[in-house]
């Protein structure tokens, strides 16, 4: 087949609308950047700000390490919906940009099959690990990885589902490798004389 061809047939493909007509073709979905809920693995902290306020939740508060002064430790709060309870949503951001995410909170098993459903028709069934009284199911993408994780606590099911992304972890780990020792003290007080 001609190139030419081929490239006017594949776009004719992927431009033909989704749905339930019969013949329509749907382009694959990316499940590389992965996400739950609008959060994805390495967002910038100005970006989960914004979605929290557009979903009414509460901003993030934000710590910064004495150790490493490019490292923050965030907590905010998911306003509850419908469908899913009140969450909090703890970040670990390397320079701004989430590292690892965890939303959490404490789910009926109506909540918990929502939260295992929508991840399961986003990246597809795996098989569910059991550690305990801890039950876990782990999607990985291209150096980051999805998990939901639950456990039954008092009658209760307490769920979280966590975001990595191995860049920006491994992009920090090479520039601590590369530091020398004390660096990042001086480093961070250089910066507190400048403020």
């Amino acid at each position: 087949m001609p190139t030419a061809f081929r490239a006017t047939l594949l776009a004719g493909l992927i431009l033909l609308p989704s749905g339930d007509q019969i013949g329509a073709v749907q382009a694959p979905r990316d499940t590389a950047g992965l996400h739950f809920f609008g959060f994805r693995a390495g967002a910038r902290l100005d970006e989960l700000n914004h979605h929290l306020r557009r979903e009414g939740g509460s901003p993030l508060r934000c710590r910064r390490s004495r150790r490493d002064g490019r490292v923050s430790e965030c907590r905010g709060v998911l306003r509850p919906s419908e469908e899913d309870p009140r969450g909090d949503l703890w970040v670990s951001a390397i320079d701004s940009v989430a590292g690892v995410m965890t939303l959490s909170g404490t789910l009926d098993q109506e909540q918990l099959e929502h939260w295992r459903r929508v991840l399961q028709e986003q990246y597809g069934r795996v098989g569910m690990r059991i550690q305990g009284r801890q039950s876990m199911l782990q999607w990985v993408r291209r150096g980051r990885m999805i998990r939901l994780t639950w456990r039954l606590e008092r009658g209760a099911k307490v769920a979280s589902v966590s975001l990595v992304d191995g860049h920006v972890l491994d992009s920090w780990g090479r520039s601590r490798a590369g530091m020398k020792p004390g660096a990042d003290k001086r480093s961070a007080q250089s910066r507190s004389r400048t403020r």
